[in-house]
């Protein structure tokens, strides 16, 4: 398996359900993330691989999340995922064949045909399914990025090596 060098991920439907729930008092939206896709970010950055966010939605949730788990690429409110991902490539100089994208729905299709790996929740839309490299066992909201990163480590014989460095760093 190709070496990747950076994992771009949406959130909605991918580190969540997609359900977005509102407060009757004030209207404010919320929303649950699985702990276990903060894992996954850290995986990574044990490999020194960076994490980037492209979501449609501009919430400061995502934002708060993004900046809890140390991601420093976070993209909100992104109508053309492609465009902002270029940017960010030419940035970091990596290439299109050097990265990994996990997404779930139609505004994924564009980038998904981009990228060197890709994949998707196990409730993607069928169309979604159908262009990826990988459909994961997980749900959206269920860990399913933390399921790709390890997918990516596990292709190249690197898990083991990732996870006892993670431990190591942690001290647990």
């Amino acid at each position: 398996m190709r070496e990747i060098k950076l994992f771009m991920t949406d959130v909605d439907g991918v580190w969540t359900d997609g359900g977005m729930i509102y407060d009757e008092g004030t209207g404010n939206e919320l929303k649950r993330f699985n702990v276990k896709d903060g894992v996954g970010v850290i995986l990574l950055r044990s490999a020194d691989i960076p994490t980037a966010i492209l979501t449609g939605e501009n919430t400061e949730i995502v934002a708060r999340r993004a900046r809890k788990l140390k991601i420093d690429n976070c993209f909100l409110g992104v109508k053309n995922k492609v465009a902002v991902a270029e940017k960010l490539l030419e940035q970091l100089g990596i290439s299109w064949e050097e990265t990994a994208f996990i997404g779930d729905e139609i505004n994924d299709i564009s980038i998904i045909k981009k990228v060197g790996l890709s994949a998707c929740p196990s409730d993607a839309a069928g169309y979604v399914k159908d262009i990826v490299d990988v459909v994961l066992t997980k749900k959206g909201g269920e860990g399913a990025f933390k399921e790709f990163v390890e997918f990516y480590f596990m292709e190249r014989g690197e898990l083991d090596q990732v996870v006892d460095k993670v431990v190591e760093e942690m001290n647990v």
